[in-house]
Parts: C-alpha cells; sequence; structure tokens
C-alpha cells in the first residue's frame, strides 16, 4: 500500500537522475532542474489508494516543467491537488502565476503544461500531492478548470477540514491494510470533491454520498479536537454542523455506533494511550481522565474496565497490553 523511496540510499552521483526516472514513473514525466543536482536529497512516500494516489514528497529546490511536447505523448488526465506543508511552491500554469505558502493547497492538471517551482525552508520543502482521474470528480470539467493555478486557503473551513485530512492520512499510513485502500480513496475523492465545490458554489452538484462522506469526516475531526470537553454531547456536535440531533443519529446508524458510543471510544482510546505512555506514568490517573472528557473518576474507571478488561491503574502497571497482547 506505501511506498518509501530515498535518494540518499544511492550513491551521490546517481540520485539526481534517479529521481527524474522515478518521479515519471510514480507520479508524471516532466523536466526537472535543481540547484542541489550533484548531491540531490529527497524522499518520496507514495500511497495508493485505489481511485486517488497521495505522495509525500520532501526536497531541496527544484524546479519541474511539464512541457506540450510531453502532453501529447502522455496524458493520463489526471487533476493534482498539492497541499504544501513546508516551503513555498511556486506555479505557471494556464495563463495564470500562483505562489502559494505552507498549509494552502493548489490545482492543476496533466492535461495542460506547467511550471512549477519549490522554496525550500531552511533545507527543504515538503508537500503532499493528491493524484485524482479526472473522470472521478463529480463537477463539470469546465468549472473546475477555473480553479488551476488559484491558490486555495487551507487554514479555514473545508479547506483546514482536507488539509487535516491528508496530513493526518500521511502521518498514520503505517497503520493502514490493504482492507482500508478502497474505503481512504473513497474519502480522499468525496473532500476533495466537495473542497472544489465550495470554491465554485456548486455544492448542489455534488452527489449525496460524497456530502455524506465529506460531513461524516468533518464530524470526526470536530469530536477529536473537542474530546476534553466534558460538555462534548450529540447536541453539540449536531449545532456545531447545522444538524438536527435526529439526522446525526442517521448518520452513525450507518456506520452501526451511535454518536455518545463513538465519543466515548475515542475518549477511552485517547485515555487508554497517555496511561500506556511511560513519559506520563508520573501524571495521576483522575487527572488523564479529566483531560479526555471524565471529570468524575469512578465513572472513568468504569467505563475503562468495560471496554479493557481491568481498572485503568492495573491497565497502567502492566508489561503487556492485555488488549493486543504486545509488549509496550
Amino acid at each position: 500500500m506505501e511506498t518509501v523511496l530515498r535518494t540518499e540510499e544511492l550513491p551521490v552521483a546517481d540520485r539526481f537522475e534517479w529521481w527524474c526516472e522515478l518521479t515519471a514513473r510514480a507520479l508524471i514525466p516532466t523536466v526537472f532542474t535543481s540547484n542541489y543536482a550533484d548531491d540531490f536529497r529527497a524522499v518520496v512516500r507514495t500511497l495508493e489508494l485505489g481511485t486517488a494516489q497521495v505522495s509525500v514528497l520532501s526536497y531541496p529546490s527544484l524546479r519541474s516543467r511539464r512541457t506540450s511536447v510531453m502532453v501529447r505523448r502522455s496524458d493520463p488526465e489526471l487533476y493534482q491537488l498539492a497541499l504544501t506543508l513546508r516551503g513555498g511552491q511556486g506555479l505557471s500554469h494556464c495563463g495564470r502565476e500562483a505562489l502559494v505558502k505552507a498549509g494552502d493547497l493548489v490545482l492543476y492538471d496533466t492535461s495542460h503544461p506547467f511550471d512549477a517551482w519549490a522554496f525550500p525552508d531552511g533545507s527543504t520543502a515538503e508537500v503532499i500531492i493528491v493524484h485524482v482521474p479526472r473522470a472521478a470528480l463529480a463537477l463539470p470539467a469546465a468549472k473546475v478548470d477555473r480553479l488551476l493555478a488559484v491558490p486555495l486557503p487551507g487554514g479555514t473551513g473545508m479547506g483546514a477540514l482536507l488539509a487535516q485530512f491528508l496530513t493526518r492520512l500521511a502521518a498514520e499510513s503505517a497503520s493502514y491494510g490493504p482492507q482500508d485502500t478502497g474505503r481512504l480513496g473513497g474519502v480522499t475523492v468525496d473532500l476533495i470533491t466537495a473542497f472544489l465545490a465550495h470554491h465554485l458554489d456548486t455544492e448542489d452538484s455534488v452527489p449525496a454520498e460524497s456530502r455524506q462522506q465529506a460531513l461524516m469526516v468533518s464530524i470526526y475531526s470536530f469530536v477529536e479536537r473537542n474530546l476534553g470537553d466534558p460538555r462534548l454531547s450529540p447536541a453539540v456536535v449536531a449545532a456545531a454542523h447545522h444538524i438536527s440531533v435526529r439526522q446525526l443519529h442517521r448518520l452513525f446508524q450507518h456506520y452501526g455506533i451511535t454518536v455518545a458510543a463513538f465519543i466515548r471510544q475515542q475518549r477511552l482510546e485517547c485515555a487508554r494511550r497517555d496511561l500506556a505512555e511511560p513519559l506520563l506514568r508520573v501524571r495521576p490517573v483522575h487527572a488523564i481522565a479529566a483531560r479526555w472528557g471524565f471529570p468524575r473518576p469512578a465513572d472513568f474507571t468504569r467505563a475503562f474496565r468495560t471496554a479493557y478488561g481491568v481498572p485503568p491503574s492495573e491497565y497502567r502497571q502492566a508489561p503487556v497490553d492485555s488488549r493486543t497482547g504486545t509488549e509496550r
């Protein structure tokens, strides 16, 4: 599911040429130039998610050009959405010039030439690039093309939701299995569709299933950010997303869990991780419980014992995780 490649594993003289060949195969053919070609240090991690491909790239100063000849020779008809994590990115594409700062996104496609360059922060630039077939987005292509080479904010609203999802997707890639591929790819495409539709004011044209997936990701993100608030409840979650409590419960019925059970499950799992962390051994159990939304220690102890079979104090002292059987 994930491939990780590093130029430092190769002889210095071969690194830049290898990088050019690798990205041509894994992404799309482009012409690269770099001030660091003599000793090019870069890393690429690629996640194959069925419909979508997500790549995390880290590299020094770099320029990438896709020419008209390359487009005529081979065009996979993909949209590329880039989220800049570190440094800055420049893009000349379809008659537009874009400068993108860290935290923001920009869209381009393989059917038109482009000239892109990276401005490192220190020695390195880092970006997440998602490849999605043009046909996979349930939006009018002519409208989507209006967003090509337009800087799109990733710090608020749908942009923040998408950026958080992609960042976490990349950070936790080791925890996914082959059975997760199709689902994660579908959620990725749905979120990108909803994000672009938001900027085009065409949300009504997004399929209901894609809107529901985007809404659920937003709800999960909200719950995760507010687990420490003991007032978090289905009513609070529903109000934050401008839906009724009844509608919220219907959404969760589709996933076979109640809203309250999901919140409790997430709180307990966060508390369990803290209890298993040696660096937090000096923190009292009741303080960990309160951190994750359990103001009453007795309620926390009862819920923890029900979920994991032992009280939290005993779990903390055990050398082996009784739930997974793996050494902590």
